[in-house]
């Protein structure tokens, strides 16, 4: 495999696990703001519960993501942090007065406006985010960001403010209100907040079909290479299959009140729903005018780059795992 298909791939890799991980976190705050009911204030403290030791950590795939583009590919980092800058610096915003947000909130006067407050900013920062960050996704493989020699020609707001942009966005937001409801259920420890959370995951997969044939009608005019390649590309049916049977077989585990399996097959079907975007657009980094091979940097850095991301996972992922055991053993059978 090419050293540059290598960071490619590893570049999708590490969306895919912040889609899984950070993205369930922006869920929360959704099924916060939907909060109802006899148990509302149950539920937020359920989602308060399983944020809590772990929502920092998360965004460190995005921070991989980030540096792993900027080093790998600086030209079509370059070309997509200036035509995209308006979004992806509300969207660092929303990151920002989440996180900020859910500190003040969690350690202010319990019960007092002011917490209140932080509750609602939490709680819109976390639907606002995904909708933006999906939107950067669908400005990324429309086709509507336009590179000439190293200059962007195509403006700062006609590629995310399409319809099809829009749809990716709703897209985002409703995967991952599904994944948040879909984890809530293994994490809540009584019955009905398990049936609540239960309710709101079978509601949210509905979203997530109707969202995701609203994107795929769309692609059709909005993003041709993302409509070729996940009806004619070698892998789409593959693709479709294995996102097909993680639905199906999620739905059916949830409907048998499963939790803890129905949390893993809810966590494929998002992941392969990323894949599918990233390998839909390959060799595009940037449709149509970017790819890996004209954005890879030297041969040197890409070597030294698999040398430090080797390192970096051996040395990450089981402190990620160690943390997660630690502060998430107590989660109920399901």
């Amino acid at each position: 495999m090419p050293t540059e298909l290598l960071l490619g791939v590893a570049v999708a890799g590490t969306f895919v696990l912040y889609s899984l991980f950070g993205g369930a976190d922006f869920g929360g705050g959704v099924w916060d703001l939907l909060a109802s009911g006899p148990r509302k204030a149950e539920q937020r403290a359920l989602i308060a519960r399983a944020l809590g030791p772990v929502w920092e950590v998360n965004h460190v795939w995005l921070i991989v993501g980030m540096v792993l583009l900027f080093s790998c590919f600086p030209r079509a980092f370059a070309a997509l942090t200036v035509a995209l800058h308006v979004p992806l610096t509300l969207l660092l915003l929303g990151i920002v007065f989440r996180g900020t947000a859910f500190t003040f909130r969690t350690y202010d006067a319990r019960g007092d406006k002011v917490q209140e407050r932080w509750g609602l900013v939490f709680s819109v920062a976390s639907v606002i985010s995904p909708l933006l960050l999906g939107m950067c996704v669908g400005a990324v493989v429309s086709g509507q960001i336009r590179v000439e020699g190293r200059a962007v020609v195509s403006g700062f707001f006609a590629s995310w403010l399409t319809p099809f942009a829009l749809a990716v966005g709703v897209l985002a937001l409703c995967l991952f209100a599904f994944l948040a409801a879909v984890y809530l259920t293994a994490e809540a420890d009584t019955e009905p907040l398990r049936e609540d959370f239960r309710q709101r995951a079978l509601g949210a997969g509905g979203a997530v079909f109707i969202a995701g044939l609203g994107v795929l009608l769309l692609a059709r005019e909005g993003a041709p290479r993302i409509w070729g390649g996940l009806l004619h590309a070698p892998f789409a049916l593959a693709l479709h299959g294995v996102t097909a049977v993680a639905a199906v077989a999620t739905f059916v585990l949830l409907w048998r009140r499963r939790f803890r399996q129905a949390r893993v097959t809810a966590a494929v079907q998002a992941g392969f729903i990323v894949l599918g975007w990233a390998a839909s657009q390959y060799p595009y980094l940037v449709v149509p005018d970017i790819t890996l091979q004209s954005a890879a940097a030297s041969p040197g850095v890409q070597r030294a780059l698999v040398v430090a991301l080797v390192v970096g996972l051996v040395t990450v992922v089981p402190s990620l795992v160690l943390l997660l055991r630690v502060f998430q053993s107590r989660s109920p059978r399901g």
